[in-house]
């Protein structure tokens, strides 16, 4: 049973998550040759404040 876990930063609709989710499904069945029952997909929603990158905060990025 595959476990699929998407970070991302939040904000994005039920609608992203669906079709995210359809297309990971669909890769699964056909390259790892899974059933849809067996694919588990979790969504980590990560607020801006609480991601970094290239040593700065997201959040404090966007507005320097």
């Amino acid at each position: 049973m595959p476990i699929v876990t998407v970070e991302w930063l939040e904000g994005r609709t039920p609608q992203h998550k669906a079709r995210l989710s359809e297309a990971i499904t669909t890769a699964l069945m056909e390259i790892a040759g899974v059933s849809k029952e067996q694919v588990w997909i979790v969504f980590r929603d990560v607020k801006r404040s609480d991601w970094a990158m290239a040593g700065k905060l997201l959040r404090k990025a966007t507005r320097e």
